[in-house]
């Protein structure tokens, strides 16, 4: 066996209430600056005053940027960016889902790298190195789908392309999270289900990554397990705190898993991502059931591990791919491109576009273009 490296992440508060926490803890890191990176919609709830208010009324000096919606994208870290300078923020405090905390990496990146954000994009020819100072900042995620807060890269759309970039180093991993599951209580059923198989996609697809990582790969299965039996639940009783927590367990599991790797599902939802501007989880809940098939033949044991982990009766590939197909149903996750509004006469550049992600490269069988367009015509029939 040739040697290898493993890397894990960050300080973890887990917890109902623990956001709470996070005043005491900037203040005894003497930061009391904190830029709040959020997006529309969570700065009008009542949790999110709730959260404000102690901040204020510890003398910490607050500023909150929520410019943030749907796709992240670089003009919203341009923003992002001026507001940290204007406030002169000695911290951020990264607050939302996936969008609001991939904007927040990318914020401090750029308040002490040179250039445009592009100019970092991870392997890109001629790439600027991030070895500036990165400003101390948190996460706390309200929603348990991409586990962002404990990635070390930020995904952040060309705002005329649409084309998603990715920016990478762990200089980018956050200092501290705060995982409250509290805070997703109040999420709704649609966001739920789309984040929730986001999460279990995750841990899927790190699990089937051709490659030695045991440790990723003993992470996933256990975000399988706790995703299998949550994630209806979450999206059915939204307020039963036990599955609300193992959903964001879930999540961060399934961030920390895919460090070994992804794999065609999410080739095929960036190409949807980009060109039909869906929700990411939903993309991968759209053709997951589709895509994974063409794995079977290269990874059937691990298919009988995942059917077992979850304790199904029929521990083959096929039996794995109905129960995802069940699953889909009862949280109302779209099967089909029409029902997702995308037109069967796309196939073709949806399928130019994901043979051209690098997610597949690490896919346990090879795939070709053709194959994406099998998968694409299969989804639209």
């Amino acid at each position: 066996m040739n040697p290898t490296r493993f890397s894990f992440p960050t300080l973890i508060h887990f917890g109902a209430g623990v956001r709470f926490g996070v005043k005491d803890y900037l203040k005894s890191h003497h930061l009391d600056r904190p830029l709040i990176v959020t997006d529309r919609g969570i700065v009008g709830l009542p949790f999110f005053q709730a959260f404000l208010n102690p901040l204020m009324d510890g003398k910490l000096e607050v500023q909150v940027f929520s410019e943030i919606w749907g796709n992240p994208t670089e003009s919203q870290v341009i923003q992002g960016v001026r507001s940290f300078k204007d406030h002169q923020a000695d911290c951020i405090i990264g607050l939302g889902g996936g969008a609001a905390l991939d904007v927040a990496k990318a914020i401090a990146l750029m308040t002490h790298h040179p250039g445009n954000l592009f100019d970092y994009e991870d392997e890109k020819p001629g790439a600027l190195p991030i070895n500036g100072p990165i400003p101390f900042w948190i996460a706390i995620p309200t929603t348990s789908g991409t586990g962002s807060e404990v990635g070390r890269s930020a995904v952040i759309s060309d705002n005329e392309t649409h084309i998603k970039k990715i920016i990478f180093s762990p200089l980018l991993l956050a200092r501290a999270v705060f995982a409250d599951p509290e805070t997703t209580l109040d999420l709704p059923p649609k966001v739920t289900a789309a984040t929730g198989i986001d999460a279990l996609t995750h841990c899927i697809e790190a699990y089937l990554a051709k490659g030695y990582h045991p440790i990723c790969d003993g992470i996933a299965l256990e975000g399988i397990r706790l995703a299998g039996e949550s994630l209806k639940k979450s999206v059915l009783e939204p307020h039963d705190l036990s599955s609300r927590s193992s959903m964001m367990m879930a999540s961060m599991m399934g961030a920390i898993a895919f460090q070994k790797g992804l794999g065609l599902t999410h080739s095929c939802a960036h190409a949807l991502s980009t060109v039909s501007d869906l929700h990411h989880g939903l993309a991968n809940g759209l053709i997951i059931n589709h895509a994974l098939p063409h794995n079977i033949s290269a990874a059937p044991d691990r298919f009988k591990n995942m059917a077992s982990t979850l304790g199904l009766q029929d521990q083959s590939g096929k039996g794995f791919i109905r129960w995802l197909e069940n699953l889909k149903m009862d949280i109302g996750i779209p099967n089909r491109l029409s029902d997702a509004g995308v037109s069967k006469d796309l196939i073709v550049p949806l399928s130019a576009l994901a043979f051209q992600d690098s997610c597949h490269l690490s896919n346990p069988r090879e795939c070709k273009q053709e194959d994406f367009i099998r998968i694409f015509t299969e989804a639209a029939s």
